[in-house]
Order: C-alpha cells, then sequence, then structure tokens
C-alpha cells in the first residue's frame, strides 16, 4: 500500500523587482516567490503545491510547510486520495497549530499548500486534470469536501448538493466548448504602478490587439499620476475595452470613494480591493457611495467566513477568490458554493507566481459544473514566470486553454527550482558574487520587460 514517505520544501525566489514587474501602491518592489511543497511517495506520481508570497519572509512560510511534516508522513495515498478531505480535516482541527490562526496567515496558507498537493496527487492518480476531476465528482461527494463549517447559516449542506446537481446538468455540453474555446481571461500585464506610460500604452494596446476585452491598471499611490495613467489606458484600448483598477489596500473607506470618484471619467469597470481586505463594513460603504463602478476583493480574503461576510453584508460585486491564500480546494470549493448560492460573479486573483496555473482549475470547475456561465466572469493573467512550470497556462485569442495534463499544474521544473532555490540557488548564489550565471542579464531573461 502507497504511503507518503518525505515531504519536501523550497524557498523559491525570482528577482521581480529589479523590472518592477508586480509593483503597486501596496508592494512597490515585489520579488514573486512561492514556497514550495512536494509530497513523495513510495509509488507513482508525486503531490505538488506551493503558496505564493512576495520576496522577505518567504523563510517563514517554508517553516510553515515544515511544521505540517509529522501530519502528512506515512498517510496512505489511496486513502488520502479517495478523500483530500481528511488532509483538509486533520490539519485544520490540529488544537495547537489551529492557535496559530485559527484559520488565518502563513499557518492556513501552508495548510492549503499542503492539501493542494494532495489533489494535485489526487488528480494526477485519476489521470485528469483538477478542474475534469471535480467536475466529474457526485454532488454529494464534492459536497463533503467543501469546508461548510460557520456557514450553515447562509448554506446548508443539503443546499450545497441542490446547488452542485444543478451545476451538473449540461455540465458536458460546457466541457466541449471549455475545449473548444477556452475560459475568458483579463490581463494586468500593461498595468504594474512602476511601469512608463510609454509602456502602459505599447503593452495595453497589445493586450487588445491579443484578444483581451478587459486589462488591470494598479493606482493608489498619486491621484495625479493616476488619471494621466488611466487617460492614457483609456486612449490606447478605446471605449469598449473594460479597464479594472485596483488599490491593493492603500486608501482609508472615504479616500477610496473620493478617489475613485476623481477617476470614474474613464469608466472604471471595477475598484478593486478598495481598502483592507478584513473591512466588510468598509467595501459596503464604497460599494454604495461608487456605484455603478463596481466593488472587487476577496484575494486577501483569510477564509471563507469572511467571504460570506462579504456577501451577506453586500459589500461586493465581483469576488477574487485565491488559490492559495486559503486552506487550499475544499475551502475555495465552499467559496465557489457562497458566490453561486448569492449570484455574485467569480473573478480569481492569479497575479503571482504559479496562481494563474492554479486558479484556471476552479474557474473551470465552476463553469462546468456549479455556476454554468461565464458570464462578466475572467481569470486575471500576467505574463511572466509560466515558464517555470511543467504544464504552463496557454492564452489563446485572450482566453485560458482547458489544461488537459492530469493533475493541478503546481509542478515546477526541477531546473528552476535548482536555479531559483533561496539562498543556495545557482542564480541567487551568483548574484552574491556580483555576477549573472552563464555569463547573461538573467532578470530580462526570466522575467520578460514588456
Amino acid at each position: 500500500m502507497s504511503r507518503i514517505t518525505a515531504v519536501e520544501t523550497h524557498d523559491i525566489r525570482f528577482p521581480t523587482s529589479r523590472e518592477l514587474d508586480g509593483s503597486d501602491a501596496m508592494n512597490p518592489d515585489p520579488d514573486y516567490s512561492a514556497a514550495y511543497l512536494v509530497l513523495r511517495t513510495d509509488g507513482g506520481p508525486a503531490g505538488h503545491g506551493f503558496t505564493f508570497t512576495i520576496g522577505r519572509g518567504n523563510e517563514v512560510q517554508v517553516a510553515a510547510l515544515e511544521a505540517l511534516r509529522p501530519h502528512l508522513i506515512g498517510r496512505r495515498v489511496d486513502d488520502i486520495c479517495a478523500d483530500p478531505g481528511t488532509v483538509y480535516r486533520a490539519l485544520t482541527a490540529d488544537s495547537q497549530l489551529r492557535w496559530l490562526g485559527p484559520e488565518k496567515g502563513v499557518i492556513h496558507m501552508a495548510i492549503g499548500a499542503a492539501v493542494n498537493a494532495v489533489w494535485d496527487l489526487a488528480a494526477r492518480r485519476a489521470g485528469k486534470p483538477l478542474w475534469r476531476l471535480l467536475a466529474d465528482a457526485e454532488p454529494e461527494w464534492l459536497a463533503g469536501q467543501a469546508d461548510l463549517r460557520y456557514l450553515e447559516d447562509v448554506l446548508s449542506p443539503e443546499r450545497a448538493v441542490e446547488l452542485l446537481r444543478a451545476g451538473r446538468e449540461g455540465a458536458g455540453r460546457r466541457a466541449d466548448a471549455l475545449l473548444r474555446t477556452g475560459y475568458p481571461a483579463y490581463t494586468t500585464s500593461p498595468g504594474w504602478l512602476g511601469y512608463s506610460d510609454a509602456k502602459l500604452t505599447r503593452l495595453a494596446r497589445q493586450a487588445v490587439a491579443d484578444g483581451f476585452t478587459q486589462i488591470k491598471l494598479k493606482v493608489g499611490a498619486d491621484l495625479a499620476d493616476d488619471v494621466r495613467r488611466l487617460r492614457a489606458a483609456r486612449a490606447a484600448v478605446g471605449p469598449d475595452i473594460r479597464i479594472a483598477v485596483d488599490a491593493n489596500q492603500r486608501w482609508h473607506v472615504r479616500q477610496a470613494i473620493e478617489w475613485t470618484r476623481a477617476l470614474a471619467e474613464f469608466g472604471p469597470y471595477w475598484i478593486e480591493e478598495p481598502t483592507s481586505p478584513d473591512d466588510i463594513l468598509g467595501h459596503a460603504a464604497v460599494r454604495r457611495a461608487v456605484a455603478p463602478v463596481k466593488v472587487a476583493t476577496g484575494e486577501h480574503a483569510q477564509n471563507r467566513v469572511i467571504v460570506k461576510q462579504l456577501l451577506q453584508a453586500g459589500a461586493v460585486d465581483v469576488l477574487q477568490l485565491d488559490a492559495a491564500r486559503v486552506g487550499g480546494v475544499n475551502e475555495n470549493l465552499a467559496v465557489l458554493l457562497l458566490a453561486a448560492d448569492h449570484g455574485v460573479p467569480v473573478c480569481p486573483h492569479a497575479g503571482g507566481v504559479g496562481l494563474c496555473e492554479l486558479v484556471q482549475h476552479l474557474a473551470m470547475f465552476d463553469y462546468v459544473a456549479l455556476s454554468g456561465t461565464t458570464r462578466d466572469r475572467a481569470v486575471e493573467y500576467v505574463d511572466h514566470l509560466h515558464e517555470h512550470f511543467t504544464d504552463p497556462v496557454r492564452i489563446v485569442g485572450g482566453h485560458y486553454a482547458a489544461p488537459q495534463t492530469p493533475g493541478f499544474s503546481a509542478r515546477m521544473r526541477q531546473e528552476s527550482l535548482d536555479r531559483y532555490r533561496f539562498p543556495d540557488g545557482a542564480f541567487w548564489t551568483a548574484d552574491r558574487a556580483g555576477r549573472t550565471p552563464g555569463g547573461q542579464d538573467d532578470t530580462e531573461r526570466t522575467v520578460p520587460a514588456g
């Protein structure tokens, strides 16, 4: 009987700050990073998972992964693949680990990485991409995987089964459509705050030429700069392309309202994270004040309870779940069920390293076997670091092509792990020595300058 025999962890960091890729009002110099985990078995494939950070402190996230090792070593692979929820429940119920959250912060993100690795393993063993594994699952089993604790006042287990049964009607037809045309994407690549107006304009025009019907710009550092940049972007893409804006939690509530109103002349589709991600009532106040501009948030929602309250309070028009922020697939199933029950569209966050690879599966499952629609829905896309994955995302005509390789698309290439492991990988060792491996400008080669 195959068991988990080893848990590998890696601190992986990419030097994205050197070209200002990923820069925004709250995070001006991110080095996109992953606390990466591999579940090794004594027979068959491994399971891969990670959580996303932006550089300093990634070692803390890796230490949290290490703390989970005793809960994972020795587990029977058949058992956890038949019921991934057993791992999720064991990790979130550990009385001493739980004190470090509960169900929030570094330890909860580590649990999410481990749980996602279990789902990657289950999908690999089933010979299916994760979106297909979820879409093919029986509604009763899938509802049992979703973590509905603390949600029963708005979403009962019976209602979850009802939603999933309804979602299966026409699922085969939608799966065929997904394989033909993919899932809608929008791109943030033109809009990083550190980019010049010329670079913004060039990349915005390229995005339209590539088939994207929505782009996103970072805002929130300086109002005059934001007005100028929005004017340039609108001139570049024309009146029919949606432009979303993202403040990355920079503002207090009154400031969010005033700033968003000042940008209204450029027709922003949504204002993202206008204030603290924990301020449910603040988001509700912003939403009432800035309509018809929509309010989007959720990438920093610490758990499904925050999502429940955002929906209860009428605080959000667009829900942006994150594949690696909460407790993995099991908790994100609950988030998707909440959104479907409230009729709120989900446009997942996918800006960080590997997040595009992961979250496409959740959005595609939602379309095929839960919400049944892509109307007003799109998955975020950024155009860097995909080359470090063995099953990277593919964008065709502004759409994510449906993955067909078994798994959760989470596996990184061994050469990338060896090169960008911090602090002893080949890139960082050479960087400290004041040289670039192979005599090339590694930053430009690894992180497209756009």
